[in-house]
């Protein structure tokens, strides 16, 4: 699977908006390619999978371009670091709790916020569930990816913030350490290369086919709409009501 010139951070398409709204990507045509999903861990061995924050059954695959991207990625780091794969591929109910928690949180945390201003802030940082754009993760193309050193530590590209400010997630954070900078820097020359590009409000999140990833290089179309692995079966609880709860560390 070629890959596609990306398109650097930054650089985006006229018109752009960094917060990717569902009133932008809804104008983005869908044309899915029938590329199947692959394990990213069988196909690529140097990956790390990095241990879950959320509770609930985590699957390994993701579209088959984007697992060869992956390990074309890690390949490109220099020998001192390992790229470690959050999650690729996530269900739609999975998502529609995610999205769930992602207001829980705002709402907490903002509570003179009314339900419509909670509902545009959860969309910065979760997808919700539309048919028009389906969420980047239900389509096998999005990705979410941390660098680690050559132990498989996870290093931490927040330096200079607290682990959940939401300011830090910003692939241009302006108060992060020149640390954290050059671990971001050396992350971005990984994977640019591959033709995966990143959504710049959340540094950890990359993808490649998908209606974000068509928005941000100005392409006139997405690759990947929403799929499912085959035979694919939900955990006992994990479709279900309400936010999807919170296990793992930051």
């Amino acid at each position: 699977h070629p890959a596609r010139p990306a398109t650097t951070i930054g650089a985006m398409s006229e018109g752009y908006r960094p917060d990717e709204p569902v009133s932008e990507l809804r104008h983005v045509p869908i044309n899915d390619n029938g590329e199947p999903l692959v394990d990213f861990l069988e196909n690529c061995p140097e990956l790390l999978h990095d241990a879950p924050r959320f509770k609930y059954k985590r699957a390994t695959v993701v579209r088959a371009s984007v697992a060869d991207m992956l390990c074309q990625a890690a390949h490109n780091l220099p020998s001192e670091y390992r790229l470690a794969i959050l999650e690729g591929w996530r269900p739609l109910y999975i998502q529609r709790r995610m999205f769930e928690f992602s207001k829980q949180v705002i709402r907490g945390r903002n509570p003179g916020l009314n339900d419509d201003e909670v509902q545009v802030m959860a969309e910065t940082y979760s997808a919700p569930i539309s048919n028009e754009v389906p969420p980047p993760h239900s389509t096998g193309g999005a990705v979410d990816l941390f660098l680690c050193d050559a132990n498989g530590n996870r290093l931490d590209l927040m330096e200079g913030y607290e682990p959940m400010d939401t300011e830090g997630f910003e692939w241009n954070a302006p108060r992060l350490t020149d640390r954290a900078r050059e671990w971001r820097e050396v992350l971005r020359k990984a994977m640019e290369p591959t033709g995966m590009t990143n959504y710049p409000t959340e540094y950890w999140h990359w993808t490649y086919g998908d209606q974000g990833w068509a928005y941000r290089g100005g392409r006139p179309h997405a690759l990947y709409g929403p799929t499912e692995p085959a035979g694919w079966t939900p955990d006992p609880g994990d479709d279900a009501e309400g936010p999807v709860e919170w296990i793992g560390d930051v």
